[in-house]
């Protein structure tokens, strides 16, 4: 039988998780494309697991001791959402992209999983809301938890974000056949590219 702890984790965990942004947005766009899920899935699930459990052990009050380090994250995160966005804008401008019936993409370069894995893990680290809401706030309520609740919520908290990305990751390829039209890849990639610029100049706007 699971502590109730494990189900307050499992909540705030899957609160924070699911809001829209620009790790999420990565991870619907490859599952589209059914290429490398199961690296880009992996990838986010752990870091997750390795920031919840930093967060109980203490890690938050290590940053907020630290703002440097949040500071030097929000300027690198801001210049790399700078230039997804852009890599997302061009591929909106030449839309040239449409799914085959086995999910692969025509006219585009194929990702390779190496690419992917390193994508995937600067969205996922170079974001310093990472940061404040799973090392800090979540990190910083389940790190109040008496032993054993405070593994018992980091297992919650982890294990709504492993079924998040699965989903998220795996889910996608039902919107398979939409994508099968170049406009429908135009109008993603727009909305993808929005969002980064908007997220960079959001992080930027934080440091002025």
């Amino acid at each position: 039988m699971f502590d109730p702890a494990f189900w307050r984790g499992m909540a705030l965990g899957a609160s924070l998780i699911m809001a829209i942004g620009a790790q999420n947005a990565f991870v619907l766009r490859q599952g589209i494309l059914r290429r490398h899920v199961g690296v880009v899935v992996a990838v986010c699930t752990i870091c997750d697991m390795v920031l919840i459990a930093a967060g109980v052990a203490g890690m938050g009050g290590l940053i907020q001791a630290y703002p440097r380090f949040l500071t030097a994250v929000t300027w690198g995160g801001a210049a790399f959402l700078f230039w997804y966005g852009l890599r997302a804008w061009r591929a909106a401008f030449r839309g040239t992209g449409a799914l085959q019936a086995d999910g692969s993409r025509v006219a585009t370069q194929g990702m390779t999983w190496q690419r992917a894995l390193v994508l995937v893990s600067m969205l996922s680290l170079l974001n310093p809301h990472v940061y404040l809401d799973t090392v800090i706030l979540l990190g910083g309520i389940g790190a109040r938890e008496a032993y054993p609740g405070n593994v018992w919520f980091a297992g919650g908290a982890m294990t709504a974000s492993a079924l998040w990305f699965i989903t998220l990751g795996y889910g996608a390829r039902l919107l398979a056949p939409l994508f099968s039209r170049p406009r429908a890849w135009q109008i993603l990639d727009g909305l993808v590219g929005t969002m980064m610029w908007a997220l960079g100049a959001g992080l930027v706007a934080q440091q002025m």
